[in-house]
């Protein structure tokens, strides 16, 4: 198996290509490939497949096997990687999600924007339990000892933001896992907590759906941004900081689209030489 190792701000994913691996299947191996011991080390597998002109078929499998339907730091990984390459034209791509979607567009600074489309808030499109038609901008969850209040959002795939006066007291390796299976989310859920330090910028922490701790979270950024315009914490334009490094994200009021900008790093490229 041919693949390229990439990273978002130390959100790493192995990327390769199906055509050029033809029978290999990437979902049974993802486990194996992302562990940091005995495989190649990372927090998913993305494959992209020409479509035709600019669009692409993109699949992403997390850490533990299971398939997500959208994330924001591999788009931006995916975008600079068809560039690099010369799979397509130009440097504005279509990536077809099991989320919907999504645009990158390379820019000459060597940063990815990305129009990450549309937010969801409703508790149906989340999804949330609940009513299927009300929105999820409260929603309370019990912890042993503590009860936390989290906005529902959903970038293609399900969040949970969580806004907390000081991001060093949360115990995010407990309390991560416990929300994403909460019963309240029945596709499990990706979890955010975000210190506010001003309505320009936040600082965030995630726990990722299907893979834990990691450095950082476009899909999650971009979350976190809407949750904030519509609780009024935050201005459209914020700058996220992340424990891998900084995202800009815009909240658009001109067409209701989320705008992701930044950086995306390959590795290395390699072969993997065993067999499933």
């Amino acid at each position: 198996m041919i693949f390229s190792k990439w990273h978002g701000l130390g959100n790493d994913f192995i990327i390769a290509e199906p055509d050029k691996n033809p029978g290999f299947d990437f979902r049974a191996a993802a486990e194996h490939l992302c562990d940091r011991h005995f495989g190649i080390g990372a927090d998913g597998v993305v494959t992209i497949r020409p479509l035709g002109g600019e669009a692409f078929e993109m699949h992403i499998y997390n850490s533990d096997g299971s398939e997500t339907e959208m994330c924001g730091n591999a788009t931006r990984c995916v975008g600079i990687y068809i560039r690099r390459n010369k799979l397509a034209k130009g440097g504005e791509f279509e990536l077809h999600t099991r989320g919907g979607i999504v645009r990158p567009k390379v820019l000459d600074n060597g940063t990815v924007r990305v129009d990450m489309g549309e937010p969801h808030l409703l508790r149906g499109e989340i999804p949330v339990a609940g009513d299927p038609e009300s929105d999820a901008r409260s929603l309370s969850l019990d912890l042993p000892g503590i009860r936390l209040e989290a906005v529902g959002v959903s970038m293609g795939n399900p969040h949970a933001v969580i806004f907390v006066p000081d991001i060093n007291a949360i115990k995010l390796e407990e309390w991560g896992p416990r929300i994403e299976c909460d019963p309240l989310f029945p596709n499990k859920t990706n979890v955010e907590f975000v210190e506010v330090i001003s309505p320009q910028m936040v600082r965030m922490r995630v726990w990722e759906r299907g893979c834990g701790v990691t450095l950082a979270c476009g899909t999650g950024s971009c979350a976190t941004t809407v949750a904030g315009v519509v609780t009024g914490r935050t201005g459209r334009c914020i700058t996220v900081l992340l424990d891998g490094g900084e995202l800009q994200i815009e909240y658009s009021e001109a067409d209701n689209h989320v705008y992701m900008t930044g950086p995306a790093c390959e590795v290395f490229q390699g072969a993997w030489m065993e067999r499933f």
